[in-house]
Parts: C-alpha cells; sequence; structure tokens
C-alpha cells in the first residue's frame, strides 16, 4: 500500500487498479445500510411486510392443507427464502401470531401483557387464518423473484387487499434510520377505507390489544415529531385499593410493578403492596399506605411509573425502493388505492377466463351440433383435420371475441366420442348463459371499481369485523405537574451565610417541606436569583436573602424589592413576576452594576403590596429624611425592569409598616375535594371569586377551624376536613359535637370572631374523645335524627330546625345539650329559604297582569349547598405559616377554653365533606 491509501499494480497482472480505501468503506457501508434498510428492518407499502414476514407467510401458504403445522416446521420451511438464522423466523412468527389477525395458533404463545415468551418451536401450531387467506395471496397478482440461491420463487411483495401495515403496526432500526408505525383498529380502517372512496377525509388514531387509554391530540397522523401518550385504566375499588385493569402499549404487568415499586422506594408516592392477580384479564392490586388519598396516588402513579408512557411514532416505510416518511393516512390511502388495482386486476382476469370459457364452449357447440367432426374423417395428414376444421369453423368467426387459433381447434380434437356422444345442447346452453352473466356481472364491477371496492370492504368488516371494536379509549388527559403530585419527602434546609441549600443540611436552618424533584428558587443579597433543582447539598452562592420551591408559571407570585445600585448610588424600587426560567441560570434583579445590593425584599404568594417606612442617614442632605412608601402604586413587571427611583440619598434602613393586600384583580376558585387541592380548572366544588381581602374557611374533623389565604399551593389533608367553602363572617356555623367529658353530644352555632389566617382554633371540648359529627354554614339549617327501635316503640325520625333549637353565641360556647342522646344516625337535609329573600321572592310585582305571573316568580330561595350524610375518607397535608402581626387574636389565644395548634409543614388540600356521622 503506498503512501495515499492505494494498492500497489501487480506487475503484468492487469488485475488491480488503485482504488482508494476510504472509497471501499463508503461503498461497501451504503451496501450494507441499503440491505439492512430494504430487506430486514422497514417493510414495504405494497404489503406492509418486512422481508422475513413475507416469507414466513408464503411457506405458509406452500404448506397449506387445513391443518395445524408445528412452528419448527414453519421455521424449516421459511429458511428456504430467508437467509438468516431460525432464531429471528421464530420471533418474527411469535410475533405475527400474538396480533391474532393472519394466524390460527395452538399451544403457548405467550402474553403481551404479562412479558411471558412463547413455548418452543416444537411445540407451538400455526396455520393461516381465513382472513389471511382471502386478502394475502393470489398467484394471479403476485410478482415473483427467484429465491436467495435460485432454486425456488419467492414473491416480490404479496397482494394484500387490506391495510396490513397499519392493522399490525411495525417496529424496526435500520442503519441511520429506524421506524414506528402504531396499530390501528380493524373495523376503523375498512370503514376509513370505505370513507375515501366515498372521497371523504378521514383521521385514523392508534388502537392497541393491550387497552387502556390514549391521548391523540399530538398525534399529528403518524409523522416524526408526534407524539401520543398512553395510560393505564385504574379503577377505585375503595378508600384503600386501586386496581389496575390495562397496561398501557408497550409495557408489560411486571415492567409496571416494577416501576410502581421503584416509585414508592423514591418516596415519590406511598403505597403498602402490590399484587399482581393477573389471569384472563390484567387486574393489578395497589394497596394503599394509611392515610393516602386514592386520587392523589392515581396521579402520582401517572406521573412517575409506567401508567403513563409516551410514545412517539415514525412512520418510515418502503415506497419504490426507497425509505419514506410518510403520515398513516397517506399509507392508508395508497393501500386503498392499492386494493382497489387489485380487485381490478382480479376482475380483469376473471374476465378473460369467462371470455375464454365462453368461447370454447362455443367453439365445442359448433364442433358438435354442425357435425363438423365428421368432415375430418377422409383426412389422411394431422394437418388436413386441422385445416378442414378451420373451414366448417368458418361461417361463425365474427361471433368470436378473438382469432381463432390453431391451438383451440386440436383442443377440439382431443374431444372424445363418448363425450360427443352425450352431448346436452339444453344443459350447454344453460352453462352458456350462466357464464354471460357472470361475463355481464363482471364487466359491470369493472366499470364501477370503485362501488365494487366499498362492497368488498364492507363484506371484509361484516365477515371479520366482530370481536375487533375498539379496545383502547381516546381521552385528553390533563397534564399532571409531577411537583404537585409527588409526596413531600424531604425537607428543604439553608445555609445562608455559607451559601448552601438541600435536604441533607439537618443542622441548619428549615424552611419548608420539599419533594426531591422540586425546583428551588433562590434570591441574593447581590441581586441575584436562580432556580436549581433541590439536590441533597449544592452551593447557590453566598448572602441568600429568600429561597423557597419555584412554582413554574405562577402568576399571582410577585416579588417586591428595593436595591441600591452600586454605580450611581440610587435606591430603585420595583416590583415583578418570575414565572419561567432556564435552570441553573443566574438572572440579575438590578442593573447589573458592581456593588449593588438587595436593601429590602419580600416575596407575596398573592401580589400583596405592603407599605414600607424608609429611614435615610442623618448625614444626608435629604430634607425629609423618614417617608412611606405603598408598593401599591407600582406596576408589576418583568424580572429584568429597571424599576422606579426610590430615592437619591443613602439609606440607613427600611421597616414593613403595614402588610399589604392584593393588587391583583379577583380570580375564581374551584376546591377538588379529592385529591385536596384548590385550581382555577374547574375541577371540583366552586367556592367562588376570590379578591385580595377574601379567605378560606377550613373546618376539620377534630373540631377545629381555620382561615386560610386562597395560593394554589394551599393542601389540604382530605381525610382531616370537613368543609371547606368561601369565608362569609356573616354566616353562622352550625356544628353537632360528642363532649367526650360529658358524654353527652352537643349542638352549637356561632360566628368567626378572630381574623388570623394559617392558624387552628378548637371550639368543640378539649376532653378526650371529643370529635365533631356535623357542620354546616348554611342560614337555615334543618336536622334529621333517627333514634332507634325500643321495646317501647318502634324507630322514629324526627326533622328540628336549628334556629329554634339554638342561638348564635361565642365559638367558645359550649351549646345545647341535643334532646335525646340516643339516636341511630343523624344528618342534614335541605334548609329553609332565607325569610327575607323568600319574602321577596313571594311579593306581586305592581302593573303585572295575573296572566304573567309564573311559578317561578314565588319559587324560595335556598343555599346552594346542602348538607349530606356520606362519609368520605380523605388524606393529604396542610400548610400553615406564621402571621407576623396576629393583633387582637394574641390575647383570645391567652384566654382558657381555646385550643390552638400550630403546623408549618406544606402539603395538599383536603376535601371538603359537609356531614359526617361516626
Amino acid at each position: 500500500m503506498d503512501e495515499n491509501g492505494a494498492t500497489p499494480d501487480v506487475e503484468d497482472s492487469g488485475l488491480h487498479e488503485k482504488v482508494p480505501i476510504s472509497g471501499l468503506y463508503e461503498n461497501w457501508f451504503l451496501d450494507y445500510a441499503s440491505y439492512v434498510i430494504l430487506e430486514r428492518a422497514v417493510p414495504a407499502i405494497e404489503d406492509g411486510l418486512k422481508p422475513v414476514q413475507r416469507r414466513i407467510m408464503h411457506a405458509l401458504n406452500e404448506m397449506d392443507d387445513g391443518r395445524f403445522n408445528k412452528v419448527a416446521n414453519v421455521v424449516g420451511s421459511s429458511m428456504q427464502y430467508h437467509p438468516h438464522g431460525d432464531a429471528s423466523i421464530y420471533d418474527a412468527i411469535v410475533n405475527i401470531g400474538q396480533k391474532e389477525l393472519l394466524f390460527d395458533t395452538q399451544g403457548n404463545w405467550g402474553d403481551i401483557r404479562t412479558g411471558d415468551s412463547a413455548a418452543a418451536a416444537r411445540y407451538i401450531e400455526v396455520r393461516l387464518s381465513r382472513f389471511a387467506k382471502e386478502i394475502v395471496f393470489n398467484d394471479d397478482t403476485t410478482d415473483w423473484q427467484l429465491s436467495y440461491d435460485g432454486r425456488k420463487r419467492e414473491p416480490v411483495t404479496l397482494p394484500v387487499k387490506f391495510p396490513l401495515t397499519l392493522s399490525l403496526g411495525v417496529e424496526g432500526i435500520a442503519v441511520g434510520l429506524s421506524t414506528k408505525i402504531l396499530p390501528h383498529n380493524f373495523c376503523e380502517l375498512i370503514e376509513a377505507s370505505i370513507a375515501i372512496l366515498q372521497g371523504k377525509d378521514v383521521t385514523i388514531f392508534p388502537d392497541f390489544l393491550t387497552g387502556g387509554q390514549i391521548d391523540v391530540s399530538n398525534y399529528n397522523d403518524g409523522h416524526r415529531g408526534g407524539k401520543v401518550r398512553v395510560r393505564a385504566r385504574i379503577e377505585e375499588e375503595d378508600k384503600k385499593m386501586l386496581v389496575i385493569r390495562d397496561i398501557p402499549f408497550g409495557t408489560t404487568t411486571t415492567s409496571l410493578i416494577d416501576s410502581i415499586v421503584k416509585a414508592n422506594d423514591g418516596g415519590k408516592i406511598k403505597v403498602k403492596k402490590v399484587v399482581d392477580n393477573t389471569a384472563a384479564e390484567v387486574e393489578i392490586q395497589v394497596h394503599l399506605a394509611p392515610g393516602v388519598s386514592p386520587d392523589i396516588t392515581m396521579d402520582a402513579l401517572y406521573a412517575f411509573t409506567e401508567c403513563e408512557v409516551s410514545i412517539s411514532p415514525n412512520a418510515c416505510i418502503i415506497i419504490a425502493d426507497k425509505p419514506h416518511f410518510v403520515g398513516v393516512t397517506e399509507i392508508l390511502k395508497y393501500n386503498t388505492q392499492q386494493t382497489v388495482h387489485l380487485l381490478q386486476r382480479e376482475l380483469e382476469i376473471k374476465r378473460l377466463a369467462l371470455l375464454e370459457k365462453i368461447l370454447y364452449g362455443s367453439l365445442e357447440k359448433i364442433f358438435i351440433e354442425n357435425r363438423i367432426y365428421r368432415d375430418i374423417e377422409e383426412c389422411e395428414t394431422f394437418e388436413a383435420v386441422i385445416r378442414t376444421i378451420d373451414k366448417g369453423l368458418e361461417p361463425f368467426k365474427p361471433q368470436f371475441y378473438r382469432e381463432i387459433t390453431d391451438d383451440d381447434i386440436v383442443e377440439l380434437t382431443e374431444i372424445r366420442i363418448k363425450r360427443i356422444s352425450k352431448y346436452d345442447g339444453f344443459k350447454a346452453d344453460e352453462l352458456m348463459r350462466k357464464w354471460q352473466e357472470e361475463l355481464a356481472e363482471t364487466e359491470d364491477n369493472l366499470a364501477n371499481i370503485t362501488r365494487f371496492a366499498i362492497d368488498y370492504f364492507r363484506d371484509l368488516l361484516k365477515k371479520y369485523g366482530k370481536g375487533r371494536g375498539r379496545r383502547t379509549e381516546i381521552h385528553a388527559f390533563n397534564q399532571i405537574s409531577a411537583n404537585i403530585v409527588a409526596a413531600n419527602n424531604q425537607k428543604l434546609y439553608v445555609n445562608r451565610a455559607e451559601g448552601f441549600i438541600g435536604y441533607g443540611l439537618k443542622k441548619d436552618e428549615y424552611v419548608m417541606d420539599c419533594s426531591d424533584i422540586d425546583d428551588i428558587i433562590i434570591f441574593r443579597g447581590d441581586g441575584k436569583c436562580l432556580v436549581t433543582k433541590v439536590q441533597e447539598k449544592i452551593f447557590v452562592g453566598k448572602d441568600i436573602i429568600h429561597c423557597a420551591v419555584f412554582i413554574k408559571n405562577d402568576e399571582r407570585k410577585v416579588y417586591n424589592l428595593v436595591y441600591l445600585d452600586g454605580k450611581t448610588g440610587v435606591s430603585y424600587i420595583k416590583r415583578c413576576q418570575i414565572t419561567a426560567v432556564t435552570r441553573d441560570r443566574e438572572y440579575d434583579l438590578t442593573q447589573g452594576s458592581p456593588k449593588s445590593k438587595i436593601t429590602y425584599f419580600t416575596a407575596n404568594d398573592n401580589g400583596e403590596a405592603e407599605i414600607i417606612t424608609v429611614n435615610l442617614t442623618a448625614q444626608s442632605k435629604a430634607k425629609v429624611k423618614q417617608f412611606d412608601f405603598n408598593f401599591a402604586e407600582l406596576l408589576i413587571k418583568n424580572r429584568s425592569a429597571m424599576g422606579n427611583i426610590l430615592t437619591k440619598y443613602p439609606i440607613r434602613k427600611i421597616t414593613l409598616k403595614q402588610a399589604g393586600r392584593s393588587t391583583l384583580g379577583g380570580v375564581d376558585m374551584w376546591f377538588d375535594p379529592i385529591i385536596g387541592r384548590l385550581n382555577r380548572d374547574e375541577r371540583g366544588e366552586y367556592l367562588g371569586n376570590f379578591g385580595p381581602s377574601d379567605s378560606i374557611l377550613v373546618i376539620y374533623k377534630d373540631g377545629s377551624y381555620e382561615l386560610t389565604n386562597f395560593d394554589l399551593t394551599n393542601h389540604y389533608v382530605p381525610n382531616e376536613v370537613l368543609l371547606v367553602k368561601k369565608f362569609d363572617p356573616t354566616l353562622a356555623i352550625t356544628a353537632i359535637y360528642f363532649d367526650g367529658g360529658q358524654k353527652q353530644h352537643f349542638i352549637k352555632r356561632f360566628n368567626i370572631e378572630t381574623s388570623s389566617l394559617d392558624k387552628k382554633f378548637l371550639f368543640i371540648s378539649d376532653a378526650k374523645n371529643s370529635k365533631l359529627l356535623l357542620a354546616s354554614t348554611d342560614k337555615r339549617p334543618v336536622l334529621e335524627i333517627v333514634y332507634p327501635k325500643t321495646p317501647q316503640k318502634e324507630e322514629t325520625t324526627t326533622e328540628y330546625i336549628i334556629e329554634e333549637m339554638v342561638d348564635v353565641r361565642g365559638w367558645r360556647a359550649m351549646g345545647n345539650k341535643l334532646p335525646n342522646d340516643k339516636f341511630k344516625n343523624i344528618r342534614w337535609l335541605a334548609p329553609l329559604p332565607d325569610p327575607v329573600m323568600e319574602q321577596e321572592a313571594t311579593e306581586e310585582p305592581e302593573n303585572v297582569l295575573e296572566e304573567e305571573v309564573t311559578s317561578e316568580d314565588v319559587t324560595g330561595v335556598t343555599e346552594p349547598e346542602v348538607i349530606t350524610e356520606n362519609t368520605v375518607n380523605l388524606t393529604g397535608k396542610e400548610e400553615e405559616t406564621a402571621d407576623p402581626q396576629e393583633g387582637d387574636e394574641a390575647e383570645e389565644d391567652k384566654k382558657p377554653g381555646t385550643k390552638n395548634k400550630k403546623d408549618n409543614k406544606k402539603g395538599p388540600d383536603s376535601k371538603s365533606q359537609l356531614g359526617i356521622f361516626e
């Protein structure tokens, strides 16, 4: 080899030429890549089969005698055409057989749901299904080629009259490209083909044998870049157990259970155990840990396990010996038109065969009935015989569709004397008439080939569509935020001076509960902020002034700050939001000048704007050295805004003068009682429109109440909450509770007299075993008590109007005893109408004709909320933060008869359950 990498010439041989090695490798690689793409991994659009699948089908068709064949024998026969190992052929056979369309199977063929493999090839059997025989094979319309060793012929492609590619689905990896066509529903494909032939637009979506649910909003017709989300079908058996009935496509029960166990071990979800009871149908029981909400767990299963998977289709297929990336609709249209073409070819072949039958039948009739066979008795040579018969047929030749050849005449000479002697002209005419009718029908079908193709597809649907309905339900899924449904399995700590945060700094300052997948936002004194993934310990910069869990796209979170510009010495003030950032990238909230620093900072969950007092230094030249500023005067801008000038003079200190109220508009809020969360997505119970000063009333089953803000991060523990609604200070709370000290049931009515947020106030007895039974905020509630059967009387039910039983008093009052303490059941009924509104509703308006008054004009108005008696166990966590200014409520906390509980843990919301009896 020379220095240029070329092979030197061989003297006097003339057999070699100079070819660079690089050129050889390039050509060889292209040849190899082309071979893998065309002959192994990617299916042809004509029949939707890879070469190995096509050769298996051809081998089975040659072997077919109606009986089952050992798969081992099929593998051996297929190896006559497929120049590869038996393992790939066996795997391909099992793959086709498990799709339950082209093969009839016998034996253990494995289970795509559990991942169990099929038995060995010598133990299982297979044969072609009736459907495969009808739509896949036709020797007359098949293009043939020699097999790899030249001994046999094999089809170039099979004449498939059905969109087989889309029905079976396909997945393959070649050199430089891959293909992934998802399976579609059998019946829907046929109906779509009919619609295409009728000139209609069609849309098809995947369907899987494993069932489940699918979101096809981003399917993109199967093109590259599309995506579908597939979910398991999960049912809530009871409050302690979820049951998985279907699994997503591409997963198995084993892999799904492993993912659940892994998520549980990682703290993402909390389950007690997982039991696989899969048999004829999928059944995976997920037993929940005590106090865990089923719906939160369900969302967590979708977020952290294989209960939801994302699949990216990539429809690549061979068209004219080249790979093309196309959509599934285009594939379907091609296959539909190909079916029409194949049906047309079959009709033309049938028409030609009928014409030949009619021609020969006519020749035979003329030959026998006109006794032409007698004219050949004196002929001495065979040539003379042919000429004699041809002469006898001469008068009849114009009626034939083509010229009569010597071969046709030879066939006449082969008619036996016995057949001539028994020839029945009447039967011959009947047969000719039948052929003529078939020919007319065939020619009509050819003239109306589209109609014929539609009838063909409808016949397929009628014969083979039974039991092939859609198995995968099409739904639009809500995007589950992993940060919301993840269990808070860590605690966030901060070392402000040294600049470290993480859940491993257990000796440093505690910030809040978090999960190990949360993002944390950090603000530093130098005006920089960044968002980073929570870790065990990470350095984020010294002088940390604030850190918390970052919630993306939270438009109500507003940061109020004052900063000193290091270049000019001017202090600026601004309000900003940070809704989306690049993780681990630092953003400057100042103008970026050296030695700039933040001198005042607050993070406000609901856009609050406080009033601050600014004290200037004594040496400043300002005439007024102390003044107030209200943040409400500023507009909320983005993080890069410069802000407004607060003062040009040096500031000594800035203090909070008055806590602010939200400057954002009112917002409609809903409460999801299952997962215990507030939302703005219209899920659950509508709480109302909330302004800056509004709050939420939460009544707990332990007999305490709490006022909270309406932050979406609030999380109420469902199994601890009895009632959640918008707080109205004018409404009295009616409560029925059991006093564990006196062993007596009491009823009381009271108004909320406290205003502190995130503080619990116990309004029932603090004696052991005391518990709250019912609570209501109706203006005029009605109570129903069922008294049990006694020897003296039968079971009775009594209704009580609460306003006649007890007056509204202070929240510390004990209340009145129930009339009879021994009862079987107790529940709220629909409240009475408000007397004022009832009077207004029944007043007859002036100047209104009598016939214009309807029943709607006198209908009493009632509260929209109705008390129920059903009990729902709910779980979750709650978030409470200390109020820096408690006001006069701090004095009430010191009075006897109250029991206050603080809980700084962060967690989920709870379900509002208005009535309960335990």
